[in-house]
């Protein structure tokens, strides 16, 4: 019976879209090659498998202790899978270097091979999936304030050499996979309080990542990701948007917008049509900050839905990438995975639904009250009729129906780790 309902209004809403030059057949094919990097850290609050693991720091926090994280690589696993059942289209997965398979073994930052992700190569091709990857600065005895711009040679040297490790490890993930694997630099490095050594720290961190990027690894791209202020580092933060926009304008790296490192007045979408005359291409960081960058579980506001369409209306929906980036330890980790994940989609949908060649037409003619118009209109417009339809299509719940599969996966595999 809803199976008809869901058929039936899309046919409806297919109709009402066409009215205004819109095909929803091709925006279902453009949103199944929608491919989000869904990430590991969500599943277990960013704590990884490393055998000598500290408490997590860096200026990061996961808030929330409900029941159930994942507390091994196998419960890690099977959350994502379970996740990814319930998420339509096929997915990335986005892993930290703390999540390596080290098997009990203590194997320091500056010591990782690919021998300890073979197991997730091996995994991902068994379950269809893309690896993204990302070196890991914080929570480590060397952390500290500084990593790649500590003026302090040994431990500089040490996290070059991580990151450098780290590069390798994503290019063997590109080549299993024979599709680059992206992977993204973000070290927390910053002040608590005031500096006079501004100058000192940056260009000590240019020195490291030109290090770091000299040798070519062809199968994997880098990505690059500033930040306002970390807790903890408050007055001053090495690796600032300025910075990482302008080394990878000159350096031709990707640059990454994560939607929770900007100031609370600034749009992210903003950034899109501003930096893409000088970026190859760019990797999106989705969370929902609430006052700051506490990596809320993203949902369909106004700066998501924002972000997307900036991307559809500056034609750039190949040279983006879409990652997630929330870790909420609040409520159920795998159905956070699933609203995020869905709720990311469906900004993507109402972007691609909108007729934007007409509302470009009204702008330029300068029929402003015609723009706002079909912007309002647009609202309003029967889009969710039509990702019902994308989710039927790909054999997943539809609505709120998958509320049900995590109820039952609660009962039969969470509530054993309680």
């Amino acid at each position: 019976m809803k199976e008809a309902l869901v058929k039936k209004a899309y046919e409806v809403a297919k109709e009402r879209y066409a009215e205004i030059g819109i095909d929803t057949e091709k925006v279902l094919e453009q949103l199944q090659n929608f491919h989000l990097s869904l990430h590991c850290w969500q599943a277990d609050d960013v704590k990884g498998f490393e055998v000598q693991a500290g408490s997590l720091s860096g200026g990061i926090q996961s808030t929330g202790d409900f029941p159930g994280a994942a507390r091994n690589i196998d419960e890690l696993r099977s959350d994502i899978l379970k996740a990814k059942s319930l998420i339509p289209g096929n997915h990335r997965l986005n892993l930290h270097e703390i999540y390596g398979d080290f098997k009990g073994k203590v194997v320091d930052r500056d010591e990782v091979t690919v021998e300890y992700f073979q197991s997730w190569i091996d995994w991902a091709k068994e379950n269809n999936t893309l690896l993204d990857f990302n070196s890991s600065s914080f929570s480590h005895p060397k952390s500290g304030n500084l990593s790649l711009a500590n003026p302090d040679e040994s431990i500089r040297t040490f996290w070059v050499e991580h990151t450098k490790r780290c590069r390798e490890i994503a290019n063997a993930m590109g080549e299993a996979q024979n599709d680059p694997c992206i992977m993204n630099l973000w070290v927390h490095d910053g002040c608590k309080d005031m500096s006079v050594n501004h100058a000192l720290y940056r260009n000590t961190l240019k020195k490291s990542l030109d290090e770091i990027f000299e040798k070519d690894q062809p199968m994997m791209k880098d990505s690059i990701e500033g930040k306002v202020f970390g807790i903890g580092l408050e007055s001053f933060t090495v690796g600032s948007h300025d910075f990482y926009t302008a080394y990878a304008s000159k350096y031709d790296k990707i640059l990454t917008i994560d939607t929770g490192h900007y100031h609370p007045t600034e749009s992210p979408a903003d950034k899109v049509s501003a930096v893409l005359p000088f970026v190859k291409e760019l990797m999106l960081h989705v969370s929902r900050p609430i006052r700051w960058d506490s990596d809320h579980v993203t949902i369909m506001d106004d700066p998501t839905l924002d972000l997307f369409s900036e991307i559809v209306r500056a034609d750039a929906l190949e040279r983006v990438h879409y990652g997630l980036d929330f870790f909420d330890g609040s409520i159920n980790r795998i159905g956070a995975y699933v609203i995020g994940s869905r709720s990311a989609q469906k900004c993507m949908l109402r972007a691609l639904l909108e007729p934007k060649d007409l509302i470009s037409k009204y702008e330029l003619a300068g029929e402003g009250y015609k723009v706002l118009t079909m912007l309002e209109e647009q609202k309003a417009m029967p889009w969710q009729a039509v990702y019902d339809e994308f989710c039927l299509r790909n054999n997943v719940p539809v609505g709120a129906d998958f509320m049900a599969d995590i109820d039952q996966y609660v009962a039969d595999v969470v509530s054993k780790r309680i």
